[in-house]
Protein backbone atom coordinates (compact mmCIF):
# COMPACT_ATOMS: atom_id res chain seq x y z
CA UNK A 1 0.00 0.00 0.00
CA UNK A 2 1.40 3.03 -1.37
CA UNK A 3 0.19 5.96 1.20
CA UNK A 4 1.11 9.69 1.63
CA UNK A 5 -0.18 11.87 4.75
CA UNK A 6 -1.38 15.29 3.94
CA UNK A 7 -0.94 17.73 6.78
CA UNK A 8 -4.20 19.21 8.86
CA UNK A 9 -3.19 21.25 11.43
CA UNK A 10 -2.17 18.71 13.80
CA UNK A 11 -4.03 15.72 12.05
CA UNK A 12 -3.06 13.59 8.86
CA UNK A 13 -4.93 12.41 6.89
CA UNK A 14 -4.05 9.46 4.66
CA UNK A 15 -4.09 9.88 0.70
CA UNK A 16 -3.89 5.73 -0.30
CA UNK A 17 -3.77 3.98 -3.51
CA UNK A 18 -5.86 1.04 -1.82
CA UNK A 19 -8.32 2.54 0.59
CA UNK A 20 -10.86 1.18 2.45
CA UNK A 21 -13.58 3.67 2.85
CA UNK A 22 -14.64 1.00 6.22
CA UNK A 23 -11.34 1.84 8.11
CA UNK A 24 -11.45 6.26 7.40
CA UNK A 25 -13.27 8.28 9.87
CA UNK A 26 -16.06 10.68 8.77
CA UNK A 27 -15.43 12.73 11.26
CA UNK A 28 -12.06 13.75 10.97
CA UNK A 29 -10.02 14.12 14.73
CA UNK A 30 -11.89 13.90 17.79
CA UNK A 31 -9.56 17.06 19.71
CA UNK A 32 -9.60 19.39 16.97
CA UNK A 33 -11.07 23.11 18.02
CA UNK A 34 -13.98 23.73 15.85
CA UNK A 35 -13.94 27.28 16.46
CA UNK A 36 -10.21 27.32 15.54
CA UNK A 37 -10.45 25.42 12.62
CA UNK A 38 -13.57 27.56 11.10
CA UNK A 39 -11.46 30.36 11.98
CA UNK A 40 -8.16 29.05 10.05
CA UNK A 41 -10.38 28.52 7.02
CA UNK A 42 -11.75 32.27 6.92
CA UNK A 43 -8.09 33.13 6.81
CA UNK A 44 -6.90 30.48 4.12
CA UNK A 45 -9.96 31.89 1.92
CA UNK A 46 -8.26 35.39 2.18
CA UNK A 47 -5.07 34.57 0.93
CA UNK A 48 -6.72 31.77 -1.70
CA UNK A 49 -8.21 35.40 -3.18
CA UNK A 50 -4.83 36.26 -3.63
CA UNK A 51 -3.50 32.87 -4.92
CA UNK A 52 -6.09 32.95 -7.96
CA UNK A 53 -5.30 36.11 -8.85
CA UNK A 54 -1.84 35.36 -9.00
CA UNK A 55 -2.89 32.28 -11.37
CA UNK A 56 -5.07 34.00 -13.59
CA UNK A 57 -2.28 36.64 -14.30
CA UNK A 58 0.78 34.80 -14.62
CA UNK A 59 -1.50 32.51 -16.75
CA UNK A 60 1.22 29.16 -16.86
CA UNK A 61 -0.96 27.04 -14.37
CA UNK A 62 -4.43 25.42 -14.30
CA UNK A 63 -6.14 23.56 -11.31
CA UNK A 64 -8.81 20.90 -11.55
CA UNK A 65 -10.99 19.95 -9.00
CA UNK A 66 -13.14 16.76 -8.50
CA UNK A 67 -15.71 16.41 -6.19
CA UNK A 68 -16.72 12.80 -5.84
CA UNK A 69 -19.17 11.73 -3.02
CA UNK A 70 -22.54 9.69 -2.49
CA UNK A 71 -25.53 12.19 -2.21
CA UNK A 72 -25.30 14.56 0.13
CA UNK A 73 -21.98 14.52 0.98
CA UNK A 74 -21.98 18.36 0.64
CA UNK A 75 -20.57 19.16 -2.83
CA UNK A 76 -22.88 21.85 -3.62
CA UNK A 77 -22.04 23.14 -0.11
CA UNK A 78 -18.53 23.22 -0.68
CA UNK A 79 -18.63 24.69 -3.79
CA UNK A 80 -20.95 27.56 -2.73
CA UNK A 81 -18.78 28.29 1.02
CA UNK A 82 -15.33 27.66 -0.22
CA UNK A 83 -15.49 28.84 -4.21
CA UNK A 84 -17.49 31.73 -4.12
CA UNK A 85 -14.76 33.81 -2.23
CA UNK A 86 -12.57 33.94 -5.06
CA UNK A 87 -12.77 36.03 -8.32
CA UNK A 88 -15.61 34.38 -10.67
CA UNK A 89 -13.98 35.36 -13.47
CA UNK A 90 -11.23 32.91 -12.89
CA UNK A 91 -13.34 30.01 -11.59
CA UNK A 92 -15.68 27.82 -13.33
CA UNK A 93 -18.32 25.03 -11.88
CA UNK A 94 -19.40 22.38 -14.14
CA UNK A 95 -21.87 19.54 -13.08
CA UNK A 96 -22.21 16.67 -14.83
CA UNK A 97 -25.86 14.76 -14.48
CA UNK A 98 -27.28 11.96 -17.09
CA UNK A 99 -25.51 12.42 -20.82
CA UNK A 100 -28.03 14.03 -23.01
CA UNK A 101 -28.74 12.03 -26.69
CA UNK A 102 -25.54 14.26 -28.09
CA UNK A 103 -23.38 13.21 -24.93
CA UNK A 104 -24.30 9.68 -25.54
CA UNK A 105 -23.52 9.54 -29.21
CA UNK A 106 -20.08 10.27 -28.34
CA UNK A 107 -17.07 8.90 -25.99
CA UNK A 108 -17.69 9.36 -21.95
CA UNK A 109 -14.95 11.49 -22.11
CA UNK A 110 -16.00 14.09 -25.25
CA UNK A 111 -18.53 15.97 -22.96
CA UNK A 112 -15.72 16.23 -19.98
CA UNK A 113 -12.97 17.21 -22.33
CA UNK A 114 -14.96 20.26 -23.55
CA UNK A 115 -14.71 21.78 -19.29
CA UNK A 116 -11.68 20.72 -18.53
CA UNK A 117 -9.40 24.08 -16.84
CA UNK A 118 -7.26 27.14 -19.80
CA UNK A 119 -4.42 28.21 -18.53
CA UNK A 120 -4.61 30.29 -15.25
CA UNK A 121 -8.40 28.68 -14.39
CA UNK A 122 -9.74 26.96 -11.63
CA UNK A 123 -12.31 24.05 -13.05
CA UNK A 124 -14.56 22.20 -11.00
CA UNK A 125 -15.91 18.97 -11.34
CA UNK A 126 -19.50 18.85 -9.12
CA UNK A 127 -19.17 14.71 -9.85
CA UNK A 128 -17.65 13.79 -12.94
CA UNK A 129 -15.85 11.37 -15.49
CA UNK A 130 -15.83 9.02 -12.98
CA UNK A 131 -19.49 8.69 -12.69
CA UNK A 132 -19.40 6.72 -15.69
CA UNK A 133 -17.37 3.98 -13.86
CA UNK A 134 -19.59 4.37 -10.38
CA UNK A 135 -23.31 4.93 -11.46
CA UNK A 136 -23.08 3.31 -14.41
CA UNK A 137 -21.46 -0.24 -12.84
CA UNK A 138 -23.41 -0.20 -10.03
CA UNK A 139 -26.45 0.11 -12.03
CA UNK A 140 -25.00 -2.66 -14.30
CA UNK A 141 -25.86 -0.53 -17.84
CA UNK A 142 -21.71 -1.16 -18.12
CA UNK A 143 -19.97 -4.62 -17.42
CA UNK A 144 -16.82 -4.65 -14.92
CA UNK A 145 -14.72 -5.08 -18.65
CA UNK A 146 -16.28 -2.09 -19.64
CA UNK A 147 -15.38 -0.31 -16.36
CA UNK A 148 -11.79 -1.02 -16.12
CA UNK A 149 -11.77 0.19 -19.84
CA UNK A 150 -12.59 3.03 -18.75
CA UNK A 151 -10.27 3.62 -16.25
CA UNK A 152 -7.36 2.96 -18.45
CA UNK A 153 -8.90 5.87 -20.36
CA UNK A 154 -9.20 7.96 -17.84
CA UNK A 155 -5.77 7.61 -16.33
CA UNK A 156 -5.15 8.57 -19.67
CA UNK A 157 -7.00 11.67 -20.27
CA UNK A 158 -5.76 12.60 -16.61
CA UNK A 159 -2.14 12.01 -18.09
CA UNK A 160 -2.28 14.56 -20.79
CA UNK A 161 -3.94 17.04 -18.96
CA UNK A 162 -1.04 17.48 -16.27
CA UNK A 163 1.57 16.77 -18.66
CA UNK A 164 0.85 18.71 -21.90
CA UNK A 165 -1.40 21.42 -20.27
CA UNK A 166 0.51 21.74 -17.01
CA UNK A 167 -3.06 21.12 -14.96
CA UNK A 168 -2.60 20.30 -11.13
CA UNK A 169 -5.91 17.67 -10.65
CA UNK A 170 -7.33 17.26 -6.51
CA UNK A 171 -9.25 14.54 -6.79
CA UNK A 172 -11.45 15.21 -3.59
CA UNK A 173 -14.28 12.15 -2.03
CA UNK A 174 -16.38 13.57 0.40
CA UNK A 175 -16.81 10.84 3.06
CA UNK A 176 -19.73 10.76 4.90
CA UNK A 177 -21.24 7.88 6.97
CA UNK A 178 -24.79 6.49 6.11
CA UNK A 179 -26.67 7.84 9.38
CA UNK A 180 -25.57 11.66 8.11
CA UNK A 181 -26.45 10.65 5.11
CA UNK A 182 -30.16 9.58 6.00
CA UNK A 183 -30.23 12.95 8.14
CA UNK A 184 -29.56 15.12 5.20
CA UNK A 185 -31.80 13.45 3.13
CA UNK A 186 -34.58 13.51 5.36
CA UNK A 187 -33.74 17.47 5.73
CA UNK A 188 -34.93 17.87 1.82
CA UNK A 189 -38.29 16.68 2.84
CA UNK A 190 -38.59 18.42 5.55
CA UNK A 191 -36.44 21.74 5.71
CA UNK A 192 -38.72 24.53 2.73
CA UNK A 193 -35.13 25.81 1.81
CA UNK A 194 -33.79 22.15 0.85
CA UNK A 195 -36.54 20.41 -0.89
CA UNK A 196 -35.20 22.28 -4.20
CA UNK A 197 -32.95 19.40 -4.24
CA UNK A 198 -34.98 16.20 -2.90
CA UNK A 199 -35.18 13.65 -6.19
CA UNK A 200 -38.07 10.86 -5.38
CA UNK A 201 -34.74 8.17 -6.30
CA UNK A 202 -32.66 9.49 -3.67
CA UNK A 203 -33.59 6.70 -1.38
CA UNK A 204 -33.51 3.95 -3.63
CA UNK A 205 -30.01 5.03 -4.29
CA UNK A 206 -29.35 5.13 -0.58
CA UNK A 207 -30.22 1.74 -0.20
CA UNK A 208 -27.38 0.59 -3.16
CA UNK A 209 -24.87 1.81 -0.62
CA UNK A 210 -22.50 -1.16 -0.44
CA UNK A 211 -22.45 -1.36 -3.75
CA UNK A 212 -21.56 2.54 -4.71
CA UNK A 213 -18.68 1.77 -1.41
CA UNK A 214 -17.45 -1.64 -3.76
CA UNK A 215 -16.98 0.70 -6.96
CA UNK A 216 -15.17 3.51 -5.39
CA UNK A 217 -12.73 1.66 -3.87
CA UNK A 218 -12.35 0.14 -7.03
CA UNK A 219 -11.73 3.56 -8.89
CA UNK A 220 -9.42 4.86 -6.32
CA UNK A 221 -7.33 1.27 -6.59
CA UNK A 222 -7.15 1.55 -10.25
CA UNK A 223 -6.91 5.35 -11.38
CA UNK A 224 -5.00 6.92 -8.45
CA UNK A 225 -1.78 8.15 -10.57
CA UNK A 226 -3.06 11.19 -8.84
CA UNK A 227 -4.11 10.69 -5.82
CA UNK A 228 -7.61 10.53 -4.09
CA UNK A 229 -7.92 12.79 -0.83
CA UNK A 230 -10.32 11.34 1.51
CA UNK A 231 -12.54 13.80 3.24
CA UNK A 232 -14.34 13.19 6.59
CA UNK A 233 -16.98 15.09 5.27
CA UNK A 234 -19.92 14.81 8.12
CA UNK A 235 -18.90 17.62 9.84
CA UNK A 236 -19.08 20.61 7.16
CA UNK A 237 -16.78 22.60 8.58
CA UNK A 238 -13.81 20.27 8.59
CA UNK A 239 -14.65 19.41 4.55
CA UNK A 240 -14.35 22.84 3.66
CA UNK A 241 -10.93 23.93 5.83
CA UNK A 242 -9.20 20.59 4.07
CA UNK A 243 -10.32 21.47 0.63
CA UNK A 244 -9.52 25.16 1.21
CA UNK A 245 -6.04 24.12 2.52
CA UNK A 246 -5.05 21.72 0.15
CA UNK A 247 -5.87 24.62 -2.53
CA UNK A 248 -3.82 27.18 -0.92
CA UNK A 249 -1.08 24.45 -0.59
CA UNK A 250 -1.56 23.81 -4.24
CA UNK A 251 -1.32 27.44 -5.09
CA UNK A 252 1.70 28.42 -3.15
CA UNK A 253 3.25 25.32 -4.47
CA UNK A 254 3.38 26.97 -8.20
CA UNK A 255 5.76 29.86 -6.71
CA UNK A 256 3.94 32.35 -8.90
CA UNK A 257 4.63 36.18 -9.63
CA UNK A 258 2.96 38.79 -11.49
CA UNK A 259 4.38 39.55 -14.76
CA UNK A 260 6.40 42.62 -15.44
CA UNK A 261 5.70 45.30 -17.73
CA UNK A 262 7.42 44.42 -21.07
CA UNK A 263 10.52 46.19 -22.35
Amino acid sequence: MVCILLELGNHKTSIMSKIRLSDISTTGPKKIDKEQIKAQTQEILAELDELQNLLYAEHKHSVLIVLQGMDASGKDGLVNHVMSRMNPQGIDVQSFKAPTPEEADHDFLWRIHRHVPAKGMIQVFNRSHYEDILVQRVHKWIDDKTAHKRMDAINDFERLLTQHNNTTILKFYLHISQEEQSIRLQERINNPRKMWKYNKNDQAEAKLWKKYMKVYEDAFENCNEIPWIIVPSDHNWYKEYVVAKTLRDTLKSFKMKYPELEQ
